[in-house]
């Protein structure tokens, strides 16, 4: 047979694989496809550019919900691929619904979060002409995408959703942006659906299944060998990849002790004794000390550096990006230690902080492949003197707060807690008892803000996808939509948005979606009238200046302004609030036993600060941890 027979025949076999389906209109097209990628939940705002799939969308078996601003339910996407590691879907108009998408995308990026996100666009005829409500959906969302798609062919359809949720999914997850011209879902065409193999064929440039070389895998077996105090320090990509099992089988089998990032609580259990918890900016002092070493307390920025104890000799970085609010200086970061480097995105090796040992790969397979190298290879170590000295710093600095009765006695607590110091709620408390009330079972969603620090130093999780934050974008209103979503994918579970007052307003018309769509669940607002942590940067580095970091009621500071109670009673949503720690923990279970969605107003001071706290671009010799 010739080679141009054998192609023919080859490209006829392929051919006849695809599946050709009757004449539909593009808006039925794509939910098809939608319902063929498994989607089970879209969160939607309809428009003029693109009620036309809406109008499909009521005939569907995916379940349409509509929040009340773009912002909240591709928040709420986002909440809902992050408890399940299935792509998120949110949907906009053109223009600014399309806009308003933007911050859940940058986010989705930031934190490798999978999220397909489709707009609506003008027609094809009027791209390009300033028409009504017209934005460059392409253009404008280029730098934080993984990939993006502008439909100019209706036969390109099935394949752009085949395509988006595959990139989006696989690799190191992130978002899609399809952005769909109303004429093309009006325009008709018989769809030819292609396989998954005829997929991946057409995307000769994409190649997601990275391995780590099996030389490096057994050189990492080598460093382990010849340390005395090695530490893992583990992030996201170990939740995204779910290497969890995997990262604790090798733990226990090295005894190697693991510290966490802000997006990697859950990968290994907090209650465990090798763990460190996670480590940063406002992470335990001991997880910062174990990867830097302890220092002597400096009382001026311009005081020598006095090491008194080393920290780590061989850092293990698995799914990591070595965050600035996670190393502070970089070039001070984990100084003593040998460093290795294992991520599936190569653009994130030596990006931030150089590796000895850079590993490009799937970090669930070398970890697969690591657990098997040891059963031949296992370490004899047991590393003995390096967890007595953890042990000693868990022991002089835990995570702790103290009502002092500078905040008991502050005009905030008078106007609003009547200075008694017995009865003032520390937000920690609040979190404490809720982790107690729950047996640490919760899934835990925050906006960002001291609430957010506070979460995740007093709700030790236990599991992957239990914690549910804004990390690298730090996005304010998060908290509440997020919660949505993750209550939409695990309905038989409690979950709880811990947020700030001004987090929490950002987004509060979700409560309507929450009320209409019953849709249980619950917020705790850590309410002290302040952007807490600006107002924390303000104390330290200002002299205590405020710059418009006060969100209650000047002309009556005694007021709780807004009043959340009758705000969420006017969405039909039960509220109460609490400002006496005798009423708090029955106020919990109340909240804990509805069967709808509730908020609690804990009113909390401002003047308490996130501890422990190293300075942005500062060190560990600079980390503020005593009261």
């Amino acid at each position: 047979m010739s080679k141009a027979a054998a192609k023919t025949k080859k490209t006829s076999a392929k051919t006849a694989t695809r599946k050709v389906g009757p004449l539909m209109y593009g808006r039925d097209i794509l939910v098809e496809a939608l319902e063929r990628e498994g989607v089970e939940v879209i969160f939607a705002y309809p428009g003029g550019a693109s009620m036309e799939i809406h109008q499909s969308l009521t005939k569907s078996r995916i379940r349409t919900i509509l929040p009340r601003h773009e912002q909240g339910g591709s928040f709420a996407a986002e909440g809902y691929a992050r408890a399940t590691g299935k792509a998120g879907v949110c949907m906009a108009t053109s223009g600014p619904g399309a806009t308003n998408l933007v911050t859940a995308i940058a986010d989705a990026y930031m934190d490798s979060c999978p999220l397909v996100a489709i707009t609506g666009q003008v027609n094809q005829s009027m791209i390009g002409r300033g028409a009504f409500q017209e934005t460059d959906m392409i253009g404008v969302t280029l730098p934080i995408v993984k990939h993006s798609y502008l439909v100019t062919d209706i036969n390109d359809l099935p394949r752009i959703v085949k395509e988006a949720f595959y990139i989006a999914q696989s690799g190191r997850p992130g978002p899609v942006v399809i952005d769909l011209p109303k004429n093309i879902q009006q325009a008709r065409t018989q769809p030819v659906w292609l396989t998954h193999e005829e997929m991946r064929a057409g995307l000769p440039g994409y190649n997601p299944d990275i391995f780590a070389d099996e030389l490096a895998l057994n050189e990492i077996i080598g460093l382990i060998a010849k340390a005395e105090r090695p530490v893992l320090y583990c992030g996201g990509g170990i939740v995204t990849s779910g290497a969890a099992a995997e990262l604790k089988k090798f733990a226990e089998a090295t005894g190697i002790p693991v510290t966490t990032t802000l997006m990697g609580i859950g990968a290994f259990p907090e209650n465990h004794e090798l763990s460190l918890r996670w480590l940063g900016m406002h992470g335990a002092a001991f997880a910062n000390w174990a990867v830097n070493g302890e220092y002597e307390h400096r009382k001026s920025f311009n005081d020598p550096q006095v090491k008194i104890k080393d920290g780590c000799d061989l850092l293990l970085a698995l799914g990591v990006r070595f965050d600035d609010r996670v190393t502070g200086a970089f070039s001070e970061f984990a100084k003593g230690a040998t460093i290795v480097h294992l991520d599936v995105d190569a653009s994130e090796l030596n990006k931030n902080k150089r590796a000895h040992l850079p590993v490009v790969g799937d970090v669930k397979d070398a970890l697969t492949r690591l657990n098997k190298l040891l059963t031949k290879r296992p370490v004899g170590k047991k590393f003995g003197a390096w967890h007595a000295q953890i042990a000693e710093w868990k022991a002089k600095a835990p995570f702790a707060y103290v009502v002092t009765s500078e905040i008991a006695n502050s005009d905030h607590v008078k106007d609003h807690m009547k200075g008694s110091e017995d009865e003032v709620i520390l937000p920690q408390m609040v979190i404490e008892m809720l982790h107690e009330l729950t047996k640490g079972e919760a899934y835990i969603t925050t906006g960002v803000g001291q609430h957010q620090m506070w979460s995740g130093q007093w709700y030790p999780c236990k599991y992957p996808r239990q914690f549910i934050t804004s990390g690298g974008l730090g996005s304010m209103g998060y908290g509440y939509p997020a919660a949505l979503g993750v209550k939409v994918a695990h309905p038989d579970k409690q979950v709880v948005d811990i947020d700030g007052d001004g987090s929490f307003l950002m987004n509060i018309q979700e409560l309507a979606t929450a009320n209409v769509e019953k849709i249980a669940a619950k917020a705790i607002i850590l309410n002290n009238q302040h952007l807490g942590m600006v107002v924390q940067w303000e104390d330290n580095f200002y002299a205590g200046n405020r710059g418009h970091t006060y969100l209650g009621n000047p002309d009556d500071r005694a007021q709780v302004y807004p009043d959340y109670v009758r705000v969420c009673n006017s969405f039909n949503v039960p509220c109460e609030r609490v400002m006496f720690k005798r009423d708090l923990k029955a106020a919990l279970q109340r909240m804990l036993e509805a069967k709808t969605p509730y908020v609690l107003d804990v009113c909390t001071p401002y003047s308490e600060h996130v501890l422990p706290f190293i300075p942005a671009g500062r060190t560990v010799a600079d980390m503020i941890w005593k009261y």
